[in-house]
C-alpha cells in the first residue's frame, strides 16, 4: 500500500497563535488523518494593525517572508497538502501557495480559511477549500465575505453573533459551536465533497 506524504501547513493570525482553540483542535484533527505538522509561527508585527492598511499589508509581507524561510528547504512534490490559516494566515496561506506550492507537482492542495480578512480574498483560489466567519467579526463584514465566497465557489459555513476568534462571549455556546466547526473540519479533511 502506497503511504502518501500528507503534510499540514498551519499559519496562524496576528495574536492567534498554533494553540488556541480553532487551530489546536485543527491540528489533532489533521493529526488523526496521518498529517505532519508544520507551524507557521511568525512574529514582529507592528501593533494597532485593525483597520489599518499600511500595517495590514506590512504584517502580510513579514508573515509571507517569514513562511518562505521557513518552508524553503521542504520538498512539497508528491505530496498531499491540507493549509489551515486563521486571520491573516489565510491570506499568507493562499498566497503561499499561488506563488510557491505552483512549483511543486502535488497531489493536491486543500484549504481551511479560518475568520479570513479581506486581503485573503485577493489570493484564494476558486473551488480550493472551505471558510469559516463570525457574524460579529469586527476585521471584515459578512456581505463581503459572504460575496467573495460565493464568487469563488468556496463553501462558507458562518457562526452567528461570533467574533473573529469564532467566539460569542457565552462559554457554553462556544464550546458547542467549535464542537460543529471541528465537526465540519474533519468532514471536510475525510471528503473535501461534504
Amino acid at each position: 500500500m502506497d503511504k502518501s506524504k500528507k503534510i499540514a501547513l498551519i499559519f496562524p493570525g496576528l495574536g492567534y497563535n498554533c494553540d488556541k482553540p480553532l487551530l489546536y483542535y485543527s491540528k489533532k484533527i489533521a493529526i488523526s488523518h496521518g498529517y505532519s505538522i508544520i507551524e507557521i509561527n511568525y512574529s514582529d508585527f507592528p501593533s494597532n494593525v485593525k483597520g489599518d492598511k499600511d500595517k495590514m499589508e506590512l504584517c502580510f509581507n513579514i508573515a509571507f517572508d517569514y513562511a518562505a524561510k521557513l518552508l524553503a528547504s521542504v520538498d512539497f512534490n508528491d505530496t498531499e497538502i491540507l493549509i489551515i490559516g486563521k486571520s491573516i494566515g489565510t491570506a499568507v496561506a493562499a498566497a503561499y501557495a499561488s506563488k510557491i506550492l505552483c512549483s511543486f507537482t502535488t497531489r493536491k492542495i486543500r484549504f481551511i480559511y479560518l475568520t479570513p480578512v479581506e486581503q485573503s480574498f485577493n489570493y484564494m483560489q476558486p473551488s480550493s477549500g472551505i471558510v469559516f466567519h463570525g457574524t460579529s467579526d469586527p476585521w471584515i463584514n459578512s456581505p463581503l465575505v459572504v460575496k467573495n465566497c460565493e464568487n469563488l465557489n468556496l463553501p462558507l459555513f458562518i457562526t452567528k453573533d461570533s467574533n473573529h476568534s469564532l467566539e460569542t462571549g457565552n462559554l457554553v455556546t462556544d464550546i458547542e459551536n467549535l464542537g460543529k466547526i471541528m465537526g465540519r473540519i474533519d468532514a471536510y479533511i475525510q471528503n473535501p465533497k461534504s
